[in-house]
């Protein structure tokens, strides 16, 4: 009962976090080692060089991936809520 009540807090912070990570840049820079590349410190020195189509694909396909996510959560949000008026006492009558 609790885990379908967290799922959308659980979600929505993902999602947050996700979106702040790309924007410490500075953060990143400092916390990766020698062999690694964060995405935030590859899309920086892309665009330092000139903007590529691989950049242009990269925030398109992240934009379409948060897209549909935001529509596969509204969709839950009203199946869950048309499946808990069916239930209530009353039917769609509250």
């Amino acid at each position: 009962m609790t885990l379908p009540l967290l799922v959308p807090a659980l979600v929505s912070g993902w999602m947050l976090a996700f979106a702040l990570s790309l924007d410490d840049l500075v953060i990143a820079s400092f916390t990766t080692g020698p062999g690694a590349t964060t995405l935030p410190i590859r899309i920086y020195s892309e665009i330092r060089l000139g903007v590529k189509p691989e950049i242009n694909a990269i925030c398109t396909i992240m934009l379409a991936a948060v897209g549909f996510a935001l529509v596969v959560a509204s969709l839950i949000a009203k199946l869950q809520d048309s499946d808990q008026s069916l239930r209530a006492p009353g039917g769609r009558n509250r």
